[in-house]
């Protein structure tokens, strides 16, 4: 098995330099990952989930993401779109699909917008049960376990991240929202539209590592709900292009000097994963890869 360590080295070797890159082209849709699913069950319901370990690792020890999609999208799809699989064949990993159920949202979107969903009951402790059962089965590290999503399943990402911190080391967000950025449905499509008086806040209690990618061409989610508030001082501010799409990167470090913010503006990008495969849907082959950009910033933490 690989140490992080090892996935560090291999992450910052396979990193684009900031310079202009050649524009991907849409891929042919390959044969998506047929994955295991289970049940899971507790108090508040009951959820589905998809797992991958990849084949030629052993998985005793290995760390865990959690991926949460977004509203619309099912694991397969998110999976193909992300391209986190195939990272984790790559790198030695396991990767866990929670799958939100069509009658708790009729477009499978998150409830994040629901004060009971944004505490440490409901779907939070559904997706925090599946991940406790997932460690347990496989043995994976229980200190390197992280969670990232698309949209609503960010917004839940930052959910996680924030009733959970002792569960989670860092978390993801993508084109999402912050923590408790809503009550109810009027105001989240006030804080989607960035019309929220509620400031996003990277964490409530103890805080984790956060890093965020929003494309500023986003008319779904608006790039404010990026902006996230943490207790960090700006480190630094850079700008790139990869993969044919620019983008600002700003890093922000708490007193200790731990990164506790990366977050990525890409330019020109819509409602979209960054770098992502145009066989998932809501996935932009331009711009920063933004799964391998995660598991760098995740292995770092």
């Amino acid at each position: 098995m690989k140490t992080t360590t090892a996935i560090q080295r291999v992450l910052a070797a396979q990193t684009p330099r900031v310079q202009p890159g050649p524009v991907r082209r849409p891929e042919r849709a390959p044969q998506r990952d047929k994955m295991p699913t289970a049940l899971f069950e507790n108090a508040a319901g009951s959820r589905s989930y998809s797992l991958y370990l990849p084949p030629n690792h052993a998985t005793r020890g290995m760390p865990l993401v959690v991926m949460l999609h977004g509203c619309k999208q099912d694991p397969e799809d998110f999976a193909a779109g992300t391209r986190m699989n195939r990272l984790a064949d790559e790198l030695g990993f396991a990767v866990v699909y929670p799958a939100q159920s069509g009658r708790a949202n009729v477009s499978t979107c998150w409830n994040w917008f629901q004060p009971p969903h944004q505490r440490r009951e409901g779907e939070p402790s559904l997706i925090a049960g599946i991940t406790r059962e997932v460690i347990t089965r496989h043995n994976l590290d229980a200190k390197r376990v992280y969670v990232a999503g698309l949209s609503a399943g960010g917004a839940m990402a930052a959910i996680m991240g924030n009733a959970y911190p002792e569960l989670y080391a860092a978390m993801g967000i993508h084109s999402g929202l912050g923590y408790a950025a809503a009550q109810d449905l009027p105001s989240a499509f006030a804080a989607m539209q960035g019309k929220s008086a509620r400031k996003a806040r990277g964490a409530s209690t103890k805080s984790i590592p956060m890093i965020v990618f929003h494309g500023d061409g986003d008319t779904t989610v608006h790039p404010s709900n990026g902006e996230h508030t943490v207790s960090g001082t700006l480190e630094k501010v850079e700008k790139g292009n990869a993969n044919g799409r620019g983008y600002t990167r700003t890093t922000h470090r708490d007193a200790d000097g731990r990164v506790v913010l990366e977050h990525w503006l890409v330019h020109g990008a819509g409602h979209a994963w960054s770098g992502g495969s145009a066989s998932g849907s809501y996935a932009d082959p331009q711009g920063p890869d933004a799964s391998r950009e995660m598991l760098r910033f995740f292995t770092q933490s």
